[in-house]
C-alpha cells in the first residue's frame, strides 16, 4: 500500500488549526471527527466496564461462603442482573466496534472520515443517555429479572426498576443502528482508489459482518422491549400468562437478537486477532478469503440458531433438532478462523510482544469456550447442563475470554497510533499473562460446578461446592489486578512514554502510514493502494527494535 502524509507539526486530531486547544471541552463534545469519537466512546464503555467489574466482585464475594451472609436473596439478584445487563449492553457490545472500529476504519480504507460524521457523534449522545437511564435504575433499587429480562419476572409489579432499564436498552440500541449504519455505508463507498474488497485489512470485512447484524439484529430487541413495556402498564397479554400471553413468545424474540449479538461481541474481537497475529508472525494471513467469508457465514448462520437457547422450554423437540444441527454448523466457520490463524502462525517468525500475548491468550481461551458451546448444542447434554454454572462458564470464556482479550490486545497493539506515546513492554506482557491465569482460575472450576449439578444464580449453595467457588473468587481478584494493571502503565505512558514513531509494529496497512497520532484530516493526498492488505515477508524481521522500542 502506498500514501503520502506529510502534517504539520502539532497538526493532529488533539491539536488541530480547526479548534486549537481553546475550547477544549467544546471542541470535544462538538467533534464529527471519528477518532475523537473512538476516544469519548472508549471513555465511556471504560467507566461501564468499571461498574460491571464491581458488581462482579459483589457476586464473588457473596460465593466464597454457603450461606447468604453477606446479602439477601433479592438484593444478590439484583447484583447479578445489573452486573449481567452493564457488561452485555453498555461495554461488550459497543466496546471494539464504537472505540477502535471508530478510530480505525476510515484510517484502513484511506478515507477522511466515516460516511455520517454527525451521526456518529449523535451516536455517542445517544448512548450517554442510554447510559443515564441504566445508571438511574441502579441507583434506584436495580432489577432483578436477569439479564434476559424474562417474564413473568418482567411484566409483574413487584420489580420497579424493569421500565428505566428497558428504557436504557430501547435507547442503546438506535445508538448501535448508527454505528453499524456508518459504517456499512462507508466501507462501500469511501474506500480508497485500488481498495477492492479483497484488498481490505480482515479487520473492516469482521465490521461489516457486524454491522449487518447491527442493523438487521437490533429493532427486534427493540420491538420486545416495546411489547414489554405495553403489556407492563397497560396489562395487555402478550407475554404473561396470567393476561393470556406467552413466555415462550418473549423467549424467541429476546434470543432471536441476544444470540446474533454474541457475534456483535464477538466478530469485532476476531478481526483484531486477525491484525494481530499476521503482525506479529511476520506473514501474510493464510486462507485470507476464508476468514474474510467466514465473518459474513458466523453473521448470517448467527440470525438461525436462536433456539438452541430453549431446548428446556415447550418449543418442539423437531424444532429443537434443526437448531442443535444448525448449531453445530455455525461451528465450522469460527474454527476456520481458528485454523487459518494457527496455519499463519506455522513457521513464522514469531514475536511475543504485549500485544500478541493477548492474541495467544484469546485463542486458548475461545477454543474451550467454543468447544464447550457444542456441549450445549446437543440437546441431551444440554437438559442436564442448562441454567447451571457451565453456561455461566462457557459464556464468559467466549466473551470476556474472547472479546475482552481481544479488546484489550487492540487497545495495545493501536495504543502508539493512537496516542503517539509507547507504553511498558515488560508490564504490558506481565498483564496478559495474569489476566490469562486469573480468567482460567476464576471460569474453569465453574465447569465442574456446572457438570456437578450447581445452578447458577443461587446465592447460598451446599457446602461440597464452596471450594470451587473459593477457587473461583480468587481467580476473580487475580484477574481485577491484571485488568487493573494496563489502566496505569497506559495512563502513564501519555506523560513518560517515549514519543511512538509511524510504524513502530512493522506492520503494513494504511493506518500505520499516517503520522502517530493521525492528523486530523487522516491523509494529506488520497492513498492508492497497490497490493493486498498483509504484505509481509516471513525472513523480514520488521522494525520493532531498530526504532529504539527497547
Amino acid at each position: 500500500m502506498s500514501s503520502i502524509s506529510t502534517p504539520r507539526p502539532q497538526d493532529n486530531f488533539y491539536h488541530d488549526e480547526k479548534y486549537g486547544f481553546r475550547p477544549w471541552l467544546k471542541s470535544w463534545l462538538l467533534t464529527t471527527d471519528h477518532k475523537r469519537i473512538g476516544i469519548l466512546y472508549m471513555f465511556a464503555i471504560n467507566f461501564f466496564f468499571a461498574i460491571g467489574g464491581l458488581l462482579a466482585t459483589g457476586i464473588r464475594a457473596e460465593l466464597v461462603t454457603p450461606a447468604a451472609d453477606m446479602v439477601n436473596s433479592e438484593v444478590y439478584n439484583r447484583i447479578f442482573t445489573s452486573h449481567g445487563i452493564i457488561m452485555i449492553f453498555f461495554f461488550l457490545i459497543p466496546s471494539i466496534p464504537a472505540t477502535l472500529g471508530n478510530f480505525l476504519i476510515p484510517l484502513m480504507i484511506g478515507a477522511k472520515d466515516l460516511a455520517f460524521p454527525k451521526l456518529n457523534l449523535l451516536s455517542w449522545y445517544i448512548f450517554m443517555l442510554a447510559g443515564f437511564f441504566a445508571l438511574y435504575t441502579l441507583f434506584t433499587g436495580g432489577i432483578d429479572t436477569g439479564w434476559t429480562f424474562y417474564t413473568p419476572y418482567s411484566t409483574t409489579y413487584a420489580n420497579t426498576g424493569v421500565i428505566p432499564m428497558g428504557i436504557a436498552i430501547f435507547i442503546a440500541g438506535f445508538s448501535s443502528i448508527l454505528t453499524g449504519l456508518n459504517f456499512i455505508v462507508t466501507i462501500h463507498k469511501m474506500r480508497a482508489p485500488g481498495m477492492t474488497w479483497f484488498r481490505m485489512p480482515l479487520f473492516v470485512w469482521s465490521h461489516y459482518a457486524t454491522s449487518l447484524i447491527q442493523v438487521l439484529g437490533t429493532p427486534v430487541l427493540a420491538m420486545t422491549v416495546i411489547l414489554l413495556a405495553l403489556e407492563r402498564i397497560f396489562r395487555i397479554g402478550i407475554f404473561d400468562p396470567q393476561l393470556g400471553g406467552d413466555p415462550v413468545l418473549f423467549q424467541h424474540l429476546f434470543w432471536f437478537y441476544s444470540h446474533p449479538a454474541v457475534y456483535i461481541m464477538l466478530l469485532p474481537g476476531m478481526a483484531i486477532i486477525s491484525e494481530l497475529i499476521t503482525c506479529f508472525s511476520r506473514k501474510r494471513i493464510f486462507g485470507y478469503k476464508f476468514v474474510a467469508f467466514s465473518s459474513l457465514a458466523i453473521a448470517i448462520f448467527g440470525f438461525l440458531v436462536w433456539g438452541h437457547h430453549m431446548f428446556t422450554s415447550s418449543q418442539s423437540v423437531f424444532a429443537g433438532m434443526v437448531f442443535s444441527l444448525i448449531s453445530f454448523v455455525v461451528a465450522v466457520p469460527s474454527a476456520i478462523k481458528v485454523f487459518n490463524w494457527t496455519a499463519t502462525m506455522y513457521k513464522g517468525r514469531i514475536y511475543y510482544e504485549a500485544p500478541m500475548l493477548y492474541a495467544l491468550g484469546f485463542l486458548g481461551l475461545f477454543i474451550i469456550g467454543g468447544l464447550t458451546g457444542l456441549f450445549l448444542a446437543a440437546t441431551a447434554m444440554d437438559v442436564h447442563l442448562h441454567d447451571t454454572y457451565f453456561v455461566v462458564a462457557h459464556f464468559h470464556y467466549i466473551m470476556v475470554g474472547g472479546t475482552l482479550m481481544a479488546y484489550i490486545g487492540g487497545l495495545h497493539f493501536w495504543w502508539p497510533k493512537i496516542t503517539g506515546r509507547m507504553y511498558s513492554e515488560i508490564w504490558g506482557r506481565i498483564s496478559a499473562l495474569v489476566v490469562f491465569a486469573g480468567f482460567n482460575l476464576a471460569f474453569f472450576p465453574q465447569f465442574i460446578l456446572g457438570q456437578l449439578g450447581m445452578p447458577r444464580r443461587y446465592s447460598s449453595y451446599p457446602e461440597e461446592f464452596q471450594i470451587y467457588h473459593v477457587l473461583s473468587s480468587a481467580g476473580s481478584s487475580i484477574l481485577a489486578i491484571g485488568y487493573a494493571l494496563p489502566v496505569v502503565y497506559l495512563l502513564l505512558s501519555l506523560k513518560f512514554g517515549p514519543k511512538a514513531p509511524s510504524n513502530p509494529w512493522g506492520a503494513t496497512g494504511l493506518e500505520w502510514t499516517t503520522t502517530s497520532p493521525p492528523p486530523t484530516h487522516n491523509f494529506d493526498k488520497t492513498p492508492v493502494v497497490t497490493e493486498e492488505a498483509y504484505s509481509y515477508n516471513p525472513q523480514d524481521p520488521g522494525i520493532f527494535r531498530a526504532q529504539g522500542k527497547w
